[in-house]
């Protein structure tokens, strides 16, 4: 990210704060007075969809209206992004954000929006290690295994991703970068669909969310060789991390809610309360837990810096490997 733009995203989440306060107050206070949609921009069943559908629901019976999950898949989440952008800036039209936005910032030479000063930061939530995982045909139980196998057999290995310049397939570009190997990239419209072919052998290797793969690797469908994060995830505590082979490697991936820029600092103060609230909440934490993530619960201000760092990290992943937007 340029750091002219970095200046402007961070004084515009702190220029919230100078809005009327008689107009913020009033919203805030009669908010919400009909459902509020949650736009997702990738498909069902996905990571970033399971996490909005548990938040969606805590939100529902917290605040007394529907909150209600609209996907919107395509163009490695700029569509839900775009709907979002172009929403009214009144608080009932949110977007679940992911690293994956961040990555576009750079992917793309050309958005019909500046994800950076159109989207307010609303509230962080999980940080989340990717898996590698493999179809159990693949004759590979480690990753040193699987860097040789894949090196016996260029260009033979179909890696799927969730989307073509999401973070899974960066994950998985930075992997090949460090490994030295080729393998064929084949990208779906998100995380749900990728791990069904991967599932049924269609493809043989994902960097994938744990929120997406752990049930299938607990039930023996998929196999994991390794998590992408510095240290080991609790929920699959036995399974090394890609850094034990490859030192340096990492890849995790952050979510959270943002909204229209120019929406109320007080509609943005409820829902971060709300939210940290269901972070809180012992059951939501232990699910988030059991998917593999670690709650990140703050207020706009650091979620927006942690959108700021994951721009400037990707950007250069993005512009080393060549990466382009299909």
């Amino acid at each position: 990210m340029k750091p002219a733009h970095r200046r402007q995203f961070l004084q515009l989440v702190a220029s919230a704060a100078t809005l009327p306060a008689f107009a913020r107050i009033a919203s805030a206070q009669a908010y919400p007075t009909r459902p509020v949609r949650i736009i997702v921009g990738f498909a069902a069943g996905g990571t970033t969809d399971i996490i909005s559908r548990l938040i969606g629901q805590w939100l529902s019976e917290r605040l007394g209206q529907p909150f209600i999950i609209d996907n919107r898949p395509g163009a490695g989440g700029n569509i839900g992004a775009e709907a979002v952008v172009r929403a009214p800036a009144d608080g009932y039209t949110l977007l679940m954000v992911s690293s994956t936005n961040a990555v576009n910032i750079t992917l793309y030479d050309k958005l019909n929006f500046n994800f950076i000063l159109d989207i307010a930061p609303v509230a962080i939530i999980v940080r989340q290690p990717l898996v590698m995982a493999v179809h159990p045909s693949v004759p590979a139980k480690t990753v040193p295994e699987f860097i040789t196998y894949a090196k016996d057999n260029p260009g033979k290995l179909s890696m799927a991703s969730a989307g073509n310049g999401t973070l899974p397939h960066l994950a998985g570009e930075l992997f090949k970068m460090m490994a030295g190997i080729d393998l064929v990239h084949v990208p779906y419209r998100g995380g749900g669909p990728a791990v069904i072919d991967l599932i049924g052998g269609q493809v043989q290797v994902i960097f994938i969310a744990t929120a997406v793969s752990i049930e299938h690797v607990r039930a023996g469908k998929l196999r994991a060789l390794a998590v992408t994060t510095a240290v080991r995830s609790e929920a699959l505590a036995d399974i090394p991390t890609v850094a034990d082979f490859l030192p340096g490697f990492e890849a995790s991936g952050l979510v959270g809610v943002g909204a229209p820029k120019n929406t109320s600092a007080e509609i943005i103060a409820r829902l971060n309360r709300e939210i940290n609230a269901g972070l809180a909440d012992p059951k939501i934490k232990a699910r988030l837990a059991d998917m593999g993530g670690t709650v990140l619960a703050g207020p706009p201000a650091e979620f927006g810096k942690l959108i700021a760092d994951e721009t400037e990290k990707w950007g250069r992943v993005v512009k080393f490997s060549g990466a382009k937007p299909e």
